[in-house]
């Protein structure tokens, strides 16, 4: 299968790295401190979304500014050694041109640039939690992704591990590419499923990007 693109859209954990093991150790400790039973903490939807709504579905709302300043400090320590690539991301990010391509991640601007430094991964242009009002699976952070980079949504290909990340890309009008990085396949609604970004390949052409890949 291939896709024409103008610029690719990529989320970050579960996309480009894996920091599976590090979330689950801050979010439980964080869960712990703040008194959330495992039973509360289990009706919350984590992965893919802004630590505030999660905070702001969990607790009253006068502790939620606090209660993220405290999940942000507990990821950000845990970066060392809690963070890697996963397969495929360094070849495929090598061959793109810095402006065709951005980082589009539920994290804090500080979490997100500690966990890309930490793999040596420094993104041109970024959209992080502090530049949206409303987080995925809103299509607002795709759709300030491409206006960053320029480009017509419908010309946008978005890199997703998470349903609510593809249910953002969707509504933003672009097409979508899922890795079963963290979910099983039947939980992926995409153009195209594929284990990680080793299963693709991607040409830079006269127009934009040519992504291969077999479904």
């Amino acid at each position: 299968m291939t896709i024409h693109a103008e610029a690719l859209l990529f989320d970050n954990d579960g996309t480009l790295v894996s920091s599976l093991a590090s979330v689950t150790r801050c979010w439980t400790r964080w869960a712990q401190e703040y008194g959330i039973t495992a039973e509360e903490f289990a009706r919350v939807g984590l992965h893919g979304r802004p630590a505030a709504e999660i905070a702001a579905d969990l607790l009253p709302a006068d502790r939620v500014d606090e209660a993220v300043a405290r999940i942000e400090q507990l990821e950000v320590d845990d970066v060392a050694g809690g963070v890697v690539l996963l397969p495929g991301t360094a070849e495929l990010l090598a061959a793109l041109p810095a402006e065709r391509w951005a980082v589009v991640t539920s994290a804090t601007r500080r979490l997100a640039e500690a966990r890309l430094g930490a793999v040596g991964l420094r993104p041109k242009t970024m959209i992080v939690a502090d530049d949206i009002t409303r987080g995925k699976p809103d299509p607002e952070p795709y759709l300030l992704g491409a206006a960053r980079l320029g480009v017509d949504p419908a010309r946008c290909v978005v890199f997703e591990d998470a349903p609510a990340g593809l249910e953002s890309a969707r509504a933003a009008g672009m097409r979508t590419v899922a890795l079963t990085t963290t979910h099983d396949r039947s939980e992926l609604d995409a153009d195209l499923v594929v284990p990680d970004l080793s299963a693709l390949s991607v040409q830079v052409t006269a127009g934009g990007v040519e992504i291969r890949g077999a479904a």
